[in-house]
């Protein structure tokens, strides 16, 4: 069988570590059963098809969500990739916010049950729980692991719907000060850090990165974006594209020095098309 075009080695591995069946890996690759375990000797990978068997699932789910880009997916990609969690020997990905309209839209655009993980004394935060093997599997083939916070790269994203996968990462785990003349992203993977820098500059963004040590010791990677010119540009960029019916206080702050971007905010309110919140 013809190996189909653009399929990497590293791709092949990839699949194999998420523990996804042969018989599926054959359908993405056009690889034979065969071919593929060649690839994954040739690289030296253990072969090991055990597999833990992982937390069923129990509500529904769109299962194919992460399978067809769409604006929708690119927001709560970014959003998982610097929020979210992937567990470890179980089929489940988890979604923490203080805001719930943040928690309830994710699963409404993923057709997903409105679950929450049980609260205590040192989780307080709502967390929305989404159990599904072949989520889990599809994200592993991105490269989206358990722990992934030190290694996640930076996904390949149609450069459709780039924009609106960073407003995912924005919402998640941007910082913007209240005179809206600053924002950086946190993270731990010099990989991602280092990609969204460069978006940032070919955007020509005013940006820099600065590496810090975390209270572990690990290097993490802050990534700048300054000054107001700047923050507006950003804004008109990744809310160009409306995703929910809120409007929350990241987006006002990167928002307050365009004149053109607050009267259309306005105009949404006073239409009663969405609500600010936070």
């Amino acid at each position: 069988m013809p190996r189909k075009p653009g399929i990497s080695d590293e791709y092949i591995i990839n699949l194999y570590k998420s523990q996804m069946p042969y018989k599926e890996m054959s359908e993405r690759t056009g690889l034979s059963d065969r071919a593929i375990r060649n690839v994954i000797v040739k690289h030296g990978i253990p072969m090991n098809r055990e597999q833990s068997s992982g937390q069923p699932r129990k509500n529904k789910v769109n299962e194919d969500f992460f399978n067809v880009w769409s604006h929708e997916m690119a927001w709560v990609l970014g959003l998982l990739i610097t929020d979210g969690t992937v567990h470890k020997n179980k089929y489940t990905i988890s979604f923490a916010q203080k805001e719930e309209r943040i928690l309830k839209l994710i699963a409404n655009l993923m057709s997903a049950d409105y679950v929450l993980g049980g609260f205590g004394p040192t989780k307080k935060t709502p967390t929305l729980i989404i159990n599904s093997k072949k989520i889990v599997i599809d994200l592993n083939a991105m490269g989206i692991f358990h722990n992934k916070s030190l290694s996640v790269p930076f996904p390949q994203i149609p450069a459709e719907y780039l924009p609106t996968f960073i407003r995912g990462v924005i919402d998640g785990d941007g910082w913007v000060d209240r005179e809206g003349y600053t924002m950086h992203v946190t993270s731990g993977s010099k990989n991602f850090s280092t990609s969204l820098h460069s978006i940032f500059t070919s955007w020509n963004l005013n940006s820099d990165i600065v590496e810090q040590k975390s209270q572990t010791g690990n290097p993490i990677y802050r990534i700048w974006v300054r000054g107001k010119e700047s923050i507006v540009q950003l804004a008109k960029l990744i809310y160009i594209v409306e995703i929910g019916n809120f409007i929350t206080y990241k987006r006002l702050r990167m928002s307050q020095h365009s004149k053109e971007i607050w009267s259309y905010l306005e105009f949404l309110v006073s239409e009663k098309k969405f609500e600010i919140i936070n």
